[in-house]
């Protein structure tokens, strides 16, 4: 399977390297109809990709992640977050929360389930589509990053609504900001159309150069600089957690985009293309939801919401090669 490589394979390459043998395969990835609408699919969406080299098998993630690596690392952060959430359910915190504080957490942090579940249904669908399981991996790794997001967003949501009203947890709360509200609207229709970026490498591009990295620096960085103003020690910490994930998915798409363009120089270009028509509908997004940070009562000027988040994300793009 790995050649004449003169050396035993690594525990990570004997579970990752060429897993997809549908990659390339002639007539159709998949033992069916060539005409059969997933045969179709895959050869439209990933073979018709413009984000093409000639061999995707030698990309390996920095961090060489295999599954079982995977959980082990983050049992132990799991460890430390569930101390944490111990510490504080034990002293009380959510309790002691200002009231203007426990407002702007109903309109800017309970209804984070929706974008974040978008971010990870589409990691989910770049793992699916990937021209490697070396890629597959750090996907499908990046969207169990998300999920544990949610459960842990989710499950201070119930804590707030425990200490300050049931309807805080209502499901009408957060879809009431996530459909209605003006000011999430430019990141609703931002990731809704990334749903429907079907081609492999702009779905990529997209999500891990552009939207991502930009709702990573808006939620870890500056919103938890914001909890942190507001005497919200909890989520400041929690957010500082959530940082060291979007670091590791940072990580592998810089270590990706440097591996293709080094192998094919053109993809410079294409993924740039992708990347200016991507950044005005994040750079919406972003400028949408910082007039909520105004609105706390230690309150971060929307100017200054938008300047750190784009010094943040421009940080991240130079080192992508792009």
């Amino acid at each position: 399977m790995f050649g004449d490589v003169r050396r035993k394979p690594t525990p990570y390459e004997a579970v990752t390297g060429k897993f997809h043998y549908h990659f390339r395969r002639d007539p159709a990835p998949f033992e069916m109809d060539p005409q059969w609408s997933l045969n179709q699919w895959y050869l439209t969406h990933r073979e018709g990709s413009p984000l093409q080299v000639e061999d995707w098998e030698d990309f390996r993630d920095p961090h060489k992640l295999t599954y079982r690596d995977y959980v082990a690392l983050q049992h132990d952060r799991e460890v430390y977050v569930d101390a944490l959430v111990d510490e504080h359910e034990a002293a009380g915190s959510a309790d002691k929360l200002d009231h203007g504080w426990v407002d702007t957490l109903r309109t800017l942090f309970v209804p984070l389930r929706f974008p974040l579940h978008v971010l990870q249904m589409t990691s989910l669908y770049v793992g699916q589509m990937a021209p490697s399981s070396y890629i597959t991996n750090c996907a499908h790794f990046q969207a169990a990053d998300e999920m544990r997001r949610i459960q842990r967003i989710a499950y201070w949501t119930k804590v707030l609504a425990n200490a300050h009203g049931d309807d805080i947890a209502a499901t009408s709360t957060a879809r009431r900001a996530w459909e209605d509200d003006p000011a999430w609207q430019p990141l609703r229709q931002t990731l809704e159309t990334l749903l429907i970026a079907y081609d492999w490498g702009e779905a990529f591009t997209a999500l891990n150069l552009v939207v991502k990295p930009a709702v990573d620096a808006l939620v870890n960085n500056v919103f938890g600089q914001l909890a942190e103003a507001n005497g919200d020690r909890f989520l400041a910490a929690l957010c500082t957690e959530f940082g060291r994930d979007a670091r590791r998915s940072q990580d592998w798409t810089q270590a990706l985009t440097g591996y293709a363009i080094e192998r094919n120089p053109d993809l410079a270009g294409v993924l740039g293309d992708w990347v200016q028509q991507w950044q005005p509908r994040a750079d919406q997004a972003v400028e949408g939801l910082a007039g909520q940070f105004a609105q706390a009562p230690q309150p971060l000027n929307p100017g200054e919401v938008t300047a750190r988040v784009r010094e943040v994300h421009d940080e991240f793009l130079t080192g992508t090669s792009v």
